[in-house]
C-alpha cells in the first residue's frame, strides 16, 4: 500500500509503475521543463528530478512508498537543488560532468523514430541551433579594449549588501551585481559590437546528418562531442540527441521482441485460419492454424 502518490503524480506514472516507464517519464519531462527552454519553470525542473531520483531508487522508493516523504527526510534524503538537478540530467543524457576543462552547455534535442527507423537502421537529418562564438569581434563583445572589469563588483558579478537586523546584529546579502549583471565585465553601449551586441556568441543553425544503428532502443543517446554552446574561454558543449520512439500501428518491442496482436473471429479461432503479417524489414510472415486446434485469448506463437 502506497501512503503518498506525490512524486508519481509528478512524473505522470502509476504507483506500479515500472523502473522503464519512470525514466521514459522523466526523460520527456526533463527536456520539456529543461531551465534552457523554459528559464521560468526552474522549481518545476527540481520537482521532477527529485521525484525521478526517489522513484528511480529502489531503496528510496520503498522508504517513499511506506512512509511518504517525511521518511524521507528522516532518512536524509533532501530536496533538490537546481545544480544536483543538473546534475541528474546531466548524469543520465550525457554520462555525467567530467572533471577538466570548463565547458559550455551541452545541446540536447530529441528525435522522433519509428519503429521500421530502429529494426532496420537508417540516418536522418536534423537541423540544431547552437551557441557559437561570434566571429565579428572573436568573442570580446566589443572593440578591442572596449571590456572592462566592472568597477562595482570588481569582476565577481556579485554584490554583498550589510543589513543591520537589530541592536548588534547584522546580515550579509549577496545579490548579482546592478551594474554587470553577473557578467563580471562592462562594455560601453557605443563601443558594443553590432552583430552579437555585446553578447559575445551567435546562435548558428546547422543540419546534421544523425546514424541509427540497427536495434538501437527508444531513449538512446547519440552524441557529438564539441557541437554544443561555445563561450568564450570555454571548450565547446555536446551535441546530444535522445532517440524517440513512436508508437507502432501493429508492432510492440519489448526489448528485442516484437509483439504483434492479432484480432480472430470465433470461427477463426475454432476452425483454423491463414494471415500474413508483413514485418519491419517488408518481409511476409504466414501465420496459420490447423481446423479443430483451438486458439485461446492471449496465446502466444513464435515465429
Amino acid at each position: 500500500m502506497v501512503l503518498e502518490t506525490r512524486l508519481y503524480d509528478i512524473l505522470g506514472v502509476t504507483t506500479t509503475a515500472t523502473e522503464a516507464e519512470i525514466k521514459k517519464a522523466y526523460r520527456k519531462l526533463a527536456l520539456q521543463y529543461h531551465p534552457d527552454k523554459c528559464a521560468d519553470k526552474s522549481e518545476k525542473f527540481k520537482e521532477i528530478s527529485q521525484a525521478f531520483m526517489v522513484l528511480s531508487d529502489p531503496t528510496k522508493r520503498k522508504i517513499y512508498d511506506s512512509g511518504g516523504e517525511q521518511a524521507l527526510k528522516e532518512g536524509g534524503v533532501e530536496s533538490s537543488t537546481v545544480n544536483e538537478a543538473m546534475d541528474i540530467f546531466h548524469m543520465f543524457f550525457g554520462g555525467g560532468r567530467a572533471r577538466g576543462p570548463r565547458r559550455g552547455k551541452d545541446c540536447v534535442h530529441q528525435l522522433s523514430v519509428t519503429l521500421e527507423e530502429l529494426y532496420n537502421g537508417g540516418s536522418r537529418k536534423l537541423g540544431v541551433t547552437r551557441k557559437i562564438i561570434c566571429d565579428k569581434c572573436q568573442g570580446r563583445g566589443g572593440k578591442a579594449g572596449a571590456v572592462v572589469t566592472c568597477h562595482m563588483c570588481r569582476g565577481t558579478g556579485i554584490q554583498t549588501h550589510v543589513r543591520h537586523v537589530s541592536a548588534g546584529f547584522v546580515q550579509q546579502v549577496q545579490t548579482t551585481c546592478s551594474v554587470c549583471k553577473g557578467e563580471k565585465e562592462i562594455i560601453n553601449p557605443k563601443d558594443c559590437c553590432k552583430k552579437c551586441e555585446g553578447r559575445k556568441v551567435v546562435r548558428e543553425t546547422k543540419v546534421i546528418e544523425v546514424s541509427i544503428d540497427k536495434g538501437m532502443s527508444d531513449g538512446q543517446t547519440i552524441k557529438f562531442a564539441e557541437e554544443g554552446d561555445c563561450e568564450p574561454g570555454l571548450q565547446p558543449g555536446d551535441l546530444i540527441i535522445t532517440l524517440d520512439e513512436q508508437q507502432h500501428k501493429h508492432f510492440i518491442r519489448r526489448r528485442n521482441d516484437l509483439i504483434y496482436t492479432m484480432v480472430l473471429s470465433l470461427s477463426e479461432a475454432l476452425c483454423g485460419f491463414h494471415r500474413v503479417i508483413h514485418t519491419l524489414d517488408d518481409r511476409t510472415l504466414l501465420i496459420t492454424s490447423k481446423p479443430g486446434n483451438c486458439v485461446f485469448p492471449h496465446i502466444r506463437i513464435f515465429h
